[in-house]
């Protein structure tokens, strides 16, 4: 971007974090707006929130929003940098069930006895380190237990790290579709670092041809937000198989209630729910 980087660090009491991430998700001049919530100190309360925004219009917002809701907000430069690269190259490895989720940095430290994944992020979402994905990984082990879906549709693949554990762990058709171009090509080379056969289309309501054609699906991906999962539970409900599985996350644990309630009105039942930080996950099988 042209602007100069920032990042937003806010830190305040759980109830206070989760009601301004509300906002940040309800906020429609944000509906990009990248940003982690995780528990600082348990013992005091503390949670912290960090927002990465692209325009100072963006930064503001967030800013706003936060401080706002009784947080106590700072605002950092960031060099002049790649430092979404440099952020992310002190990571650790991440092991989700199966899964051993690493970026090239961490080519060394990948053990044997995993399902291992490459994903470098680029400018999209989804390294595997986020709560939310991590959430969406476990709950599709346990998907595995019974073996591999036959069909995988992954909705905002980001980084393309869920369709790509779908494929190499056995799954023949795997699309993947997002709003945006760069992650649709951000997912795809992460496919072939893989060795992954996925197709990733940009799409944004489940109408994409190539979305159509490979349905009913097996196991549906979302990893997005509150309210794209509820505005997607008709189309998701369409394309998922009669006793498939859905695995949605992108949700805060305050919003869990909400978005379930969406989807059980329409014949799903929850088998499961995972906590990550602030965030959940779940699984869902259609009636």
């Amino acid at each position: 971007m042209s602007e100069s980087a920032v990042q937003i660090i806010a830190r305040g009491s759980r109830k206070l974090a989760e009601a301004a991430a509300d906002r940040i998700d309800a906020d429609v001049l944000l509906e990009g707006a990248t940003y982690s919530i995780l528990e600082e100190d348990e013992a005091k309360d503390v949670w912290r929130i960090d927002g990465f925004p692209t325009t100072s219009s963006e930064a503001d917002g967030m800013a706003r929003i936060l401080r706002n809701g009784g947080l106590e907000v700072v605002v950092e430069d960031l060099m002049d940098a790649d430092w979404i690269a440099m952020s992310l190259s002190g990571l650790p490895p991440v092991r989700a069930g199966r899964f051993f989720v690493y970026g090239a940095h961490d080519r060394g430290k990948v053990p044997s006895d995993t399902v291992n994944l490459r994903i470098e992020a680029g400018a999209a979402f989804g390294t595997g380190h986020h709560g939310t994905t991590v959430g969406c990984l476990e709950a599709f082990d346990e998907v595995l237990a019974a073996g591999s879906p036959g069909r995988v549709l992954d909705v905002g693949t980001g980084t393309g790290v869920l369709g790509i554990a779908a494929s190499v762990t056995g799954t023949p058709v795997v699309v993947g579709t997002d709003i945006d171009e760069p992650s649709v090509r951000i997912a795809a080379e992460n496919a072939e670092i893989n060795g992954a056969a996925i197709t990733v289309v940009e799409d944004g309501d489940l109408s994409h041809a190539e979305v159509t054609r490979h349905a009913p699906y097996d196991l549906v991906f979302a990893n997005i937000l509150a309210a794209p999962l509820i505005h997607l539970s008709a189309p998701i409900h369409r394309v998922l198989r009669p006793d498939g599985h859905a695995i949605l996350s992108g949700l805060l644990r305050s919003q869990e209630d909400e978005v379930a309630t969406a989807y059980t009105a329409l014949g799903f039942t929850v088998e499961r729910v995972i906590h990550h930080d602030a965030w959940s996950a779940l699984l869902l099988r259609r009636g």
